[in-house]
């Protein structure tokens, strides 16, 4: 088989290919992020199995994490796999499942009230109203869109997402704030949550907002991005439903393994419920 040299058609073969298989343009944007990546480290070089491997080597070297590596050697696979370099593949990295996660990265209930305190002190209505939706429903911010003013009436949004329909129930509190919301700036069908032009609001908008967030609201920026707000309600239903198979359906979770990583407690309340065993006398 001939030498494998990356380049931009081959690229953009696969991105076209990923759309025919209705991937999302978030998961496509990162598959693109990925090999592009890789594209810069390799150059022009043939691609060669060892030079995969070195490449893998050289994100555990600059720090990555192991699921972030993981992530970016399956995307690296996937196209190997579409170019028909098969052979190119690269084991991904075995680690045990986490039991605790970083209290650096986790948003509590406090730090999330003092955000939205933050942000109605700024003015930023909208921003305050985006903040309380993803962490009262559940839903990722590119589903936002689907929180439309007849959803919104009717206490119940329809989301499609990653090829799957599923339901969102909008509670009453949220239902009052989001109408007079919306009667306010003169929406009165569609999309609520939309930019001066009228275009649904982009992850990077809302990303870029609440970080602005983070001086006045005294949270820890590495703690403030909209996914952090989809964990902090996954452990928040958690705590009082103790049903994990109920809230995969909730989240949109095909699997229930993924749905464990949003539920993992902090090593502080690791460390207290081993104090409470009392097994060291």
């Amino acid at each position: 088989m001939e030498d494998f040299i990356i380049g931009i058609e081959k690229i953009n073969d696969f991105i076209n290919y990923l759309k025919l298989e209705e991937k999302s343009a978030n998961t496509i944007e990162k598959y693109m992020r990925d090999i592009k990546a890789f594209w810069q480290y390799v150059g022009t070089q043939a691609v060669t199995k060892e030079l995969t491997i070195a490449y893998k080597e050289n994100l555990l070297s600059n720090d990555y994490a192991v699921r972030s590596v993981n992530s970016m050697i399956a995307s690296l696979n996937s196209f190997f796999t579409f170019v028909g370099y098969e052979y190119l593949k690269v084991k991904t990295i075995k680690e045990q499942r986490q039991i605790f996660c970083s209290e650096d990265r986790e948003l509590t209930k406090e730090e999330y009230l003092r955000l939205l305190n933050a942000a109605e002190s700024k003015g930023n209505r909208r921003l305050n109203l985006i903040l309380q939706t993803i962490c009262g429903t559940g839903i990722r911010v590119s589903e936002l869109k689907f929180i439309t003013v007849e959803a919104v009436k009717a206490g119940e949004a329809f989301v499609f997402c990653k090829g799957k329909r599923r339901s969102v129930f909008i509670v009453k509190a949220l239902k009052k704030k989001l109408l007079k919301y919306a009667a306010k700036q003169k929406i009165e069908s569609g999309c609520i949550f939309i930019t001066r032009t009228g275009k649904p609001v982009s992850r990077s908008n809302v990303w870029r907002d609440m970080k602005k967030l983070c001086k006045d609201a005294n949270v820890n920026p590495n703690k403030v991005f909209p996914h952090n707000l989809r964990h902090l309600f996954a452990k928040v239903f958690y705590s009082i439903e103790k049903d994990i198979a109920k809230l995969a359906d909730i989240l949109g979770h095909s699997s229930i393994n993924t749905t464990r990583i949003y539920i993992v407690s902090t090593g502080t309340e690791h460390r207290r419920r081993m104090e409470t065993m009392r097994l060291v006398i």
